[in-house]
């Protein structure tokens, strides 16, 4: 787990954090050590669960260690000494998976284990709701606890063997906290009313999952590529794919296999020959093979002759000239709005559902709370009921129109 982030807020008894001396955890090495370790985690009806994974010089990520806590028990599963498939009845039990920033460790449990959690609880998601922002694990538990957790080395290298005595201690320290802010921050959720709001996020988040990354897709991660037109978009999207699924099949990473300017590149010139390949500016001797070379010109083939992509204009585009400058204004009334509620902004909404909501009507905005809170104002605003004011201290507030304009146009 990555603990970076920005700071949380500190409760106001918090006054000096202590760095306790955390138990030492279980290591799991064995198949036998596994069995037992799901055997008694079965009835827990909650569990804390962590990876720590390298994916820099590989397509899939590379699960390096599973951190575990339950009740007052804390384990470090070693992936590398046995297979981690059997927790998969841990994540597929009734028991809730209490996780901090948990998007990319669900990936890595998906790939490893085959199945997700069948109930998630965010610490990072709830603490936005409760007014932390978007913190750190080790803000989170420093502000929340008054612990500070023991300082790692983020550039450690997890797969490599044994791990030293303080290298286990970081990585059990990931976990060995999360079932006590569970508590703590489902209690104060409960107290605001917004526990069924972090739950909702939660569950989106889970049930999202991993589907892996569509090929066809791959080009609109590039920046430059979304930008081509006509039969250039073909051939980006066509020489995009080829390297997703080559990476893939490699397990290298994207940029390993071609650079993202040498596909914008061959997008422009659509070389056909290997003469002509070895002219586009960002490939080298790797990309020149004449088993590669020819993959890439036949991959620029299917592009000159497939079908054009289908269109996939920015919401903003779409938006009535007359409402564009309401984007501006909602946002800010938004944010203003999340502040006073102690809401993280994006967990309210974006700019992206602004625009969604204003250009198609669809998007987060018009369903949960999210529907109530923020949607149906601003359709009220957009249909000319409300309107927004400065309330005379600086703040944005929506409130309902009047009806009379205080300048009227000749």
């Amino acid at each position: 787990m990555d603990r970076g982030g920005p700071p949380g807020r500190r409760r106001r008894d918090v006054l000096s954090p202590r760095t306790p001396e955390p138990a030492e955890p279980r290591r799991i090495a064995t198949t036998g050590e596994l069995e037992d370790l799901v055997a008694e985690m079965a009835g827990a009806d909650a569990y804390a669960v962590d990876t720590e994974f390298h994916r820099e010089r590989t397509y899939f990520p590379q699960l390096a260690l599973v951190q575990l806590a339950w009740r007052d028990q804390v384990a470090l599963v070693d992936p590398l000494a046995v297979d981690v498939a059997p927790l998969a009845a841990v994540l597929a039990g009734p028991g809730e998976a209490v996780m901090h920033a948990a998007a990319q460790d669900l990936e890595v449990l998906d790939l490893a284990c085959g199945t997700l959690p069948s109930r998630l609880f965010d610490t990072q998601i709830a603490a936005g709701f409760a007014g932390y922002g978007t913190p750190s694990l080790a803000a989170l538990v420093e502000g929340e606890l008054g612990i500070r957790l023991p300082k790692g080395d983020r550039l450690t290298d997890w797969l490599r063997r044994p791990l030293d005595a303080a290298q286990s201690r970081y990585a059990a320290s990931d976990v060995a906290h999360l079932l006590e802010l569970r508590r703590r921050l489902e209690d104060r959720l409960t107290r605001s009313g917004r526990l069924d709001w972090a739950l909702d996020e939660c569950e989106a988040m889970r049930s999202r999952g991993w589907a892996g990354r569509a090929p066809e897709d791959a080009w609109l991660r590039i920046k430059e590529a979304r930008t081509l037109r006509g039969r250039a978009q073909g051939v980006a999207r066509s020489v995009a794919a080829w390297r997703e699924r080559r990476a893939a099949d490699q397990d290298q990473p994207v940029r390993h296999v071609l650079p993202d300017l040498a596909i914008v590149a061959i997008a422009q010139r659509a070389p056909t020959t290997a003469d002509q390949l070895r002219s586009v500016r960002g490939l080298d001797g790797r990309h020149l093979r004449s088993d590669v070379s020819a993959q890439i010109l036949e991959a620029v083939q299917a592009g000159l002759h497939a079908p054009p992509p289908e269109p996939r204009a920015e919401p903003a585009v779409e938006i009535d000239r007359d409402l564009r400058p309401a984007v501006t204004l909602v946002s800010a009334w938004l944010s203003q709005l999340a502040r006073d509620l102690r809401i993280e902004t994006s967990l309210l909404g974006t700019r992206a559902d602004i625009e969604a909501l204003l250009s198609t009507g669809t998007g987060r905005l018009t369903g949960g709370w999210r529907a109530d809170l923020v949607g149906e104002p601003i359709r009220r605003l957009v249909d000319g009921d409300a309107a927004l004011a400065f309330d005379g201290g600086g703040r944005l507030v929506l409130e309902a129109r009047s009806g009379e304009p205080i300048v009227k146009a000749v």
